[in-house]
């Protein structure tokens, strides 16, 4: 694809459009938003909308906060998407993170969109995914590279290389009617990388032909300076196989291909054999080593049934958990539960990683514990360089806005304040503050002859909660159903009746869990069953319905406990039938 063949000449926009809000054209205009990604880090999901037309950049999930109890995932809404899913022409992955491509089976689920397109590492990652699902293991996804081109309508995608922490990352070049957007994926620059470098001089001369908006990752934006290559990670873990005499776990993320190639690689040049751990890492390695991205021999892998048949100088275990997470493998090694691997004096545990914001608790305590067992910890820090980021820092993030040199700005893929700190090295490298478009999810820019303004236009977004097999998502009640749960307990009401005679037969038993200690609060629960019974005395005195008996239930005894107790607990009303009505109904 050449450049300037689809270059564009803007123009100045009509006096109606404005920073505070265009009006827009839905034939003449290109639209612009995000369904997830903008004030998160998280179910990334970027969309370019022109007449009957819609382009998707990456379909992400993120991982719940500890208070969404029984939350497996948070996808976007794809409300918008599913109402207009005739005019979606193409899914376009930038790269293989569950942050980018998680989402996948549940959006094809509502949209089952014909053309995916992925770079090669993500595209098998993606086939993994939707083989596991006979529903969607028809879908095809086709490859692309740097050099790939994507013809639609109204669109010309090409693509450029970035480097990240995990193989074949690309950034995306979009050429719609209304100007040339450039997003970059996740990414950051090293100088010295593992595996393919940043493709600087198409980015530089992207930039030349003249970009109107870039769409940056922004994760890294409370970060200065230039983040530490990953070869001087290789040098400190090989340094760490070198020198120890024990057993060695090491601890890193299961998406991290190249760390994975240098630890095994590592391993293998100190005379270890490798015991891998953990579903997801297990999947990883195993495609890594089919595409050669882990090029080690077979026999360097041993089962983890062999392992403690290996003297501990000749084992290293590679394993999931970086994050403390409570079922990974490192946290079952730690606490003596896993069936293969237990904590020995004289281990040593590696954590090529730095803890996520808000999985410090959880990793400190399994830290904790691997001490208590007996085992050496090292933690990333300014002297160790266990761990980098593959996002861009600082001095990285502006040197993408100097190579692209973009007329318009909209930082992506963070939260508020990392948001706003990258507007703010924009504007440091000569892009105009009211340039500068700090977005929320839903909110849309307008493309308009080569100008960019916000949009009057709001797309419907939200937050949709996905809860085991549950694809199609949990609704808000059920998850309010859960916090009020947590905070104030339920109250049983149980209530037996004879339905031939509209009678109730006995005052009503009441059974709290979590709401009230039930020794220490007969008088309260004496109360509520008399005014319970005393309700349904005079609802019953008509002919009322199942419903009716539990509407009157809740309706008495909600008010009741939160004027005695100021709390808000669940109130279940159980119904029973005397056994003579029944078998005289039946």
């Amino acid at each position: 694809m050449k450049i300037n063949d689809i270059a564009f000449s803007p123009s100045e926009a009509p006096s109606s459009y404005g920073y505070n809000g265009a009006n827009y054209d839905a034939k003449n205009d290109t639209l612009v938003y995000a369904l997830g990604g903008l004030g998160e880090v998280g179910k990334n999901m970027y969309c370019f909308e022109h007449d009957d037309e819609i382009v998707i950049i990456d379909a992400g999930i993120k991982f719940p906060d500890d208070e969404l109890l029984g939350i497996d995932y948070v996808i976007p809404d794809y409300t918008h998407l599913i109402k207009n899913k005739d005019k979606i022409k193409a899914l376009i992955i930038t790269h293989g993170h569950e942050d980018h491509i998680g989402g996948i089976p549940f959006f094809l689920l509502s949209c089952p969109v014909k053309n995916i397109y992925a770079p090669r590492f993500a595209k098998a990652l993606i086939e993994k995914k939707l083989s596991e699902r006979k529903k969607l293991a028809s879908f095809e996804v086709t490859e692309i590279n740097d050099d790939s081109a994507i013809q639609t309508k109204y669109f010309r995608i090409g693509f450029f290389n970035t480097i990240h922490s995990i193989p074949d990352s690309l950034g995306v070049l979009i050429n719609t009617p209304n100007g040339r957007v450039v997003e970059t994926g996740d990414f950051k620059f090293d100088l010295t990388p593992v595996g393919q470098n940043s493709d600087y001089q198409k980015m530089a001369y992207i930039g030349a032909a003249g970009v109107t908006l870039l769409m940056s990752d922004s994760t890294n934006a409370e970060v200065d300076g230039f983040s530490i290559s990953e070869k001087q990670v290789a040098a400190a873990i090989n340094d760490i196989m070198r020198k120890t005499t024990g057993r060695i776990l090491i601890s890193t993320f299961a998406s991290n291909v190249n760390r994975l190639a240098q630890i095994i690689k590592a391993a293998k040049n100190n005379g270890r054999k490798v015991l891998v751990l953990g579903r997801s890492m297990e999947n990883i390695v195993e495609i890594g080593q089919h595409m050669k991205f882990i090029d080690v021999p077979e026999d360097t892998f041993i089962s983890q049934e062999l392992v403690n048949q290996y003297p501990p100088e000749q084992l290293c275990i590679v394993c999931t958990g970086s994050q403390g997470e409570a079922l990974a493998a490192l946290s079952r090694i730690a606490n003596g539960s896993h069936k293969y691997v237990k904590v020995i004096p004289g281990d040593t545990v590696v954590f090529s990683s730095n803890a996520i914001p808000g999985n410090a608790i959880n990793v400190g305590g399994i830290v904790n514990q691997l001490m208590r067992n007996g085992a050496r910890v090292l933690e990333n820090n300014a002297l160790s360089s266990l761990h980098t980021t593959g996002h861009a820092s600082q001095e990285e993030q502006k040197l993408m806005l100097q190579l692209i040199k973009p007329k318009y700005f909209m930082p992506m893929h963070g939260e508020y304040k990392m948001l706003k700190l990258h507007a703010q090295s924009a504007i440091e490298t000569g892009i105009p503050k009211e340039n500068c478009f700090i977005c929320a999810n839903g909110d849309a820019l307008v493309l308009h002859q080569g100008e960019v303004y916000r949009s009057n236009t709001r797309i419907q977004t939200d937050a949709i909660y996905v809860d085991g097999n549950d694809i199609s998502g949990l609704s808000t009640s059920v998850i309010k159903d859960r916090k009020i749960l947590a905070d104030n307990g339920l109250v049983a009401v149980i209530v037996c009746i004879d339905s031939r005679s509209n009678k109730i037969l006995c005052r009503p038993g009441i059974v709290s869990r979590g709401f009230v200690y039930l020794k220490d609060s007969q008088t309260l629960i004496k109360e509520a069953e008399v005014l319970t019974y005393e309700a349904l005395r005079n609802a019953m005195k008509q002919k009322v319905t199942f419903g009716d008996l539990k509407n009157c239930i809740k309706n008495t005894l909600e008010p009741f406990l939160y004027e005695k107790t100021r709390r808000n607990p669940i109130v279940i009303p159980v119904i029973l039938n005397h056994v003579d009505a029944l078998k005289k109904e039946n």
